[in-house]
């Protein structure tokens, strides 16, 4: 006759130095107690206890392999949320800056200011912006530099 107490807990203790918690270790003892009972019970197996493992270690690769699959389950509780919009306040400050910012920009001169947008605004290169202008390369960098600083001073506290 096997002490069942203490294949369980040979089983168990295999189960945590393979990575399972307590919780999940007692779960899949119990599990694979269930699946062997249905078979007819350790009293018809050779090795009784290294049946109840083989068992236990086939059902933890089996859930560790479904966990994998549809990704961690994660308690609620144990989640916390964060919202990363921003506040209020923030909104407001933006929504005051961009109006300044347009402001400057209307105060630039129009072709300075069809550069600046040109290449910061939608992207273009100096090249790009040099060749839709009919300018040079020098041309876009100068006008670029002086919309930069333009509008960095009129920025200036905000």
């Amino acid at each position: 006759m096997i002490n069942i107490g203490a294949v369980f807990a040979r089983v168990k203790r295999a189960l945590m130095r393979r990575g399972r918690t307590v919780h999940e270790a007692e779960d899949l003892v119990q599990e694979a107690w269930l699946r062997v009972a249905s078979v007819g019970g350790l009293d018809k197996a050779a090795n009784p206890a290294g049946f109840l493992m083989r068992t236990a270690l086939n059902l933890s690769i089996d859930a560790h392999r479904a966990q994998s699959a549809r990704g961690e389950e994660v308690a609620i509780e144990d989640v916390v949320l964060t919202d990363a919009a921003p506040g209020a306040e923030d909104q407001v400050l933006g929504r005051e800056r961009m109006a300044r910012m347009y402001v400057c920009l209307g105060r630039l001169p129009a072709r300075s200011r069809a550069i600046f947008v040109a290449h910061r605004v939608e992207g273009l290169t100096y090249s790009e912006v040099a060749r839709e202008m009919g300018i040079s390369v020098t041309a876009v960098e100068k006008h670029v530099t002086k919309a930069t600083l333009l509008i960095t001073h009129c920025m200036e506290g905000w």
